[in-house]
């Protein structure tokens, strides 16, 4: 029997994250459209703090490392609450934050564990992922080309008891700049293929070397941080390689909760848009009554909850896979919990622009920012195009 109600403690999860959305993060948000912040991260920091309080960002983690122990459907119970007030904060400062340290469960020894997610734990940081360059399609992060030619060019070479890294990471590494750790991809041997030579390092932001440039200003995720990241003879200790040499692929692989955590997000955006849209319909009048009245409104109105329900179902099936099939859900529940959700939320913002009608595309109501918003998941973490092609190969066959 499949069962879809909530415990009640994810009841009391999902409301304690509704009640701080709406009380800190939503303010925050509109603060930042508001006054045009070129520098968001000041706004945010109070509000990250009370999040980090709350538990949020140690979520995941076993209770034995100072987590939560919760499962990934939790975090995306929660994910959705923060999505729907600000997609960009939801990801950037919660769900990277809650899944990353990851890395360090999954591909870490007993020593790395114990100090770098102590570490993590101890006080609000706040992490980055080091993983995109420019001039090298995202698409080639995890190619499988076998010419060790192809893929990232940033190095990470052998220096007495450590490594030095060297490279360039493009302008959307997230965080970047604001971030106090860094866990940065770096190839480890010029004559292997991608998957066997990409190495995980987790670097201090103080680290010498480490340079972060100026913010990337998008279209959209006004209330997020990124930029790129330039490593100019990074020395880090070989304790700060996250498993072995050419463990990379495999590790980053492994941790479906990332692009989950992502697609919550997602969720929570496509939510609030048809929430707002449904409200805005009731009260506002054409013709002597509410336009909600007006089939050509009511329809789409019936889509964007269609959509919406349809990508928190994949969300929740994707979240569900973590604990019963991890692979599974790596390379097929989660691709496609994210592609739904961005999908959903950007059919959804081009709908509320029209119900709005000429305020839809006004700075006064946000539906053309979280147009903006949608549309940024499409590249964000792979393109929904590679992601989907990506699905093939693992696609199941006809039951037997």
């Amino acid at each position: 029997m499949i069962d879809l109600r909530l415990t009640d403690e994810q009841q009391l999860l999902q409301q304690t994250a509704r009640d701080f959305a709406r009380a800190e993060i939503a303010p925050v948000a509109e603060r930042v459209a508001r006054e045009r912040l070129d520098e968001p991260w000041p706004a945010c920091q109070a509000m990250f703090r009370r999040g980090w309080e709350l538990g949020f960002t140690r979520l995941l983690l076993p209770e034995q490392h100072g987590g939560g122990g919760a499962r990934m459907i939790d975090a995306a119970l929660l994910l959705e609450e923060l999505g729907a007030a600000d997609v960009a904060i939801a990801a950037d400062l919660f769900a990277l934050n809650m899944t990353v340290p990851l890395i360090v469960l999954a591909g870490g020894n007993d020593a790395q564990r114990a100090e770098l997610l102590g570490r993590i734990v101890e006080r609000p940081v706040v992490l980055s992922g080091a993983l995109s360059e420019p001039n090298v399609a995202g698409s080639e992060l995890f190619t499988q080309d076998p010419s060790p030619k192809h893929g990232i060019r940033t190095r990470a070479r052998r220096d007495g008891e450590g490594y030095r890294i060297d490279g360039q990471k493009s302008a959307f590494v997230t965080n970047a700049g604001i971030a106090d750790y860094y866990f940065v991809l770096a190839r480890t041997a010029d004559d292997r293929p991608l998957w066997e030579s990409i190495s995980v390092f987790f670097v201090d932001a103080q680290t010498r070397g480490l340079t972060p440039g100026k913010r990337t200003r998008m279209s959209g995720w006004l209330t997020g941080h990124h930029a790129e990241v330039m490593l100019d003879g990074v020395e880090v200790p070989a304790s700060r390689l996250i498993g072995s040499e050419g463990a990379g692929a495999r590790i980053m692989g492994s941790l479906p909760q990332m692009p989950i955590g992502l697609a919550a997000a997602y969720v929570g955006l496509a939510r609030r848009i048809y929430e707002y849209a449904l409200d805005y319909a009731g009260r506002r009048q054409s013709m002597g009554v509410p336009i909600v009245r007006h089939q050509a409104v009511a329809l789409k109105l019936a889509e964007m909850y269609a959509d919406y329900q349809s990508a928190r179902l994949a969300l929740w099936d994707a979240a569900l896979d973590c604990d019963l099939d991890p692979m599974r859900a790596a390379t097929l529940k989660a691709p496609f919990a994210k592609t739904l959700a961005v999908d959903a939320s950007i059919r959804n913002a081009e709908r509320a622009v029209q119900i709005l009608g000429a305020y839809g595309i006004t700075e006064e109501y946000p539906t053309a920012r979280w147009l903006n918003d949608a549309w940024i998941g499409y590249s964000c973490d792979f393109t929904r195009d590679m992601l989907r092609l990506g699905m093939v190969p693992f696609l199941p066959g006809p039951p037997t």
